[in-house]
């Protein structure tokens, strides 16, 4: 064989291993989210008002992934304002509470934005942006039941109370004395309909949305606390979920920044005015 052409069989083992190595770069983990075209995010598409499943666009929904149906709600016009701010073409991947943590681990979504707390359990397995949001722990009843004029967590006394599963607000249904605790539940809507058939006497929730139960169903009322439930600051904070050592922390905590408290409290506002009527 001439020097020639060894020469040249040299460079194009090299242009083969430049090639195979570049493919392996663009495949890598946190680093290909951050260059895709798309800013991938997952939601339960069930908790009103921050995030909810509507049949069409009104009011700025988003179609949801290989669905039919569009997402609506606080979280959305959240995930629309980070999208924009990375230049990303937002997709909203509808899933499950309990499957939003390993979806994100498991790299099928980007980000976590709904309406979920950065409490030290989850920050062992994701980490978490800057909160663009934080709402006090409410108790929903039924209007003119026996806890409707409660105003301490103490007077839900003997009474059948849940929230949802895998949140902090099952864990603190055990600073009532003597209260029933029933089974947590998969989501809102299930309890919802467990409160107006009796199952339930009440649930905790966050204010935003026993303000959008009672707004859309007269036969619910939210109970605020003179004196409530103890919570810590992330407990009752919400942040955005990322994977650990993510790229695009720091890129979303600059976008966040420019959402004033006004600007978070106008957004809500009209997400819980513009919910569809059933959530």
């Amino acid at each position: 064989m001439t020097r020639k052409k060894l020469s040249f069989l040299i460079v194009i083992s090299l242009i083969m291993m430049l090639l195979l190595s570049a493919c392996g770069t663009s495949n890598s983990g946190d680093k290909g989210a951050a260059e895709k075209e798309t800013f991938t995010v997952g939601l339960e598409a069930g908790y009103a008002p921050f995030n909810w499943t509507q049949s069409d666009d009104a009011n700025g929904g988003v179609k949801i992934d290989g669905n039919a149906e569009y997402a609506g709600g606080y979280d959305v016009e959240i995930a629309k304002k980070i999208a924009d701010g990375l230049g990303k073409k937002l997709v909203i991947v509808k899933t499950e509470w309990d499957g939003l943590v390993p979806a994100l681990t498991s790299g099928k979504i980007d980000a976590i934005i709904a309406g979920m707390s950065p409490t030290d359990k989850r920050k062992e397995t994701i980490d978490f942006t800057d909160n663009y949001y934080k709402s006090n722990l409410v108790m929903v009843v039924k209007k003119g039941g026996k806890f409707d004029g409660a105003s301490s967590i103490q007077d839900f006394k003997g009474a059948k109370i849940s929230a949802q599963l895998n949140t902090f607000h099952y864990s603190v249904i055990d600073q009532i004395k003597e209260v029933k605790k029933q089974p947590a539940m998969d989501n809102f809507p299930a309890m919802r309909v467990a409160l107006e058939s009796g199952v339930i006497d009440g649930y905790v929730s966050e204010r935003p949305e026993g303000i959008s139960a009672q707004s859309a169903n007269e036969h619910y009322k939210m109970i605020e606390f003179n004196d409530g439930f103890k919570t810590s600051d992330d407990d009752t904070s919400i942040a955005v979920g990322v994977a650990k050592g993510s790229k695009l922390t720091d890129k979303i905590n600059k976008i966040l920044s420019g959402i004033s408290e006004d600007e978070q409290t106008s957004i809500m506002d009209a997400a819980i005015k513009n919910q569809p009527a059933a959530q």
